[in-house]
């Protein structure tokens, strides 16, 4: 005997990536902003990387070689303006801000285990709030506000 096969019901919703077109219009969690954040500040801190380091020799070897570390936020390094130094140490202090307090964020989520949407959307709010504010505060004291 034959049986009768029912065809099954098929799920209406499409899932598509979303093309190049829709990412202006796609509204992305704060988790996900989270999480972009953590990566592209870990790329820009690897990046910036020798200058850390050039900045740290040049601060701490000599008090010849400390004036002239002050003075590569005023008169720059080589054909770089000194407006452009503070710009690239902000960025710095930026990326390791955000990647410091993303990952403090990402490190409870893992040893607590039991987060929930509601949770995991007001921590990541919070870690980017506090990263951009002590970002300006380090802009203010870089650009002499204070």
């Amino acid at each position: 005997m034959a049986e009768k096969i029912t065809p099954t019901v098929k799920d209406p919703r499409i899932f598509t990536n979303i093309h190049i077109t829709q990412i202006i219009h796609y509204r992305l969690p704060a988790a996900g902003w989270a999480s972009i954040l953590h990566r592209v500040s870990g790329a820009l801190l690897f990046l910036l990387l020798p200058l850390t380091v050039w900045l740290f020799d040049t601060s701490v070897s000599t008090e010849l070689s400390f004036e002239r570390f002050r003075a590569a936020f005023i008169a720059g390094i080589g054909f770089l303006p000194g407006w452009f130094v503070k710009l690239l140490v902000l960025g710095l202090a930026w990326g390791y801000l955000t990647h410091f307090f993303v990952g403090l964020r990402h490190l409870w989520m893992d040893v607590t285990h039991a987060v929930s949407k509601e949770q995991g959307r007001v921590s990541a709010q919070i870690a980017i709030v506090l990263s951009l504010l002590l970002t300006l505060v380090c802009a203010a004291k870089l650009f002499g506000v204070y």
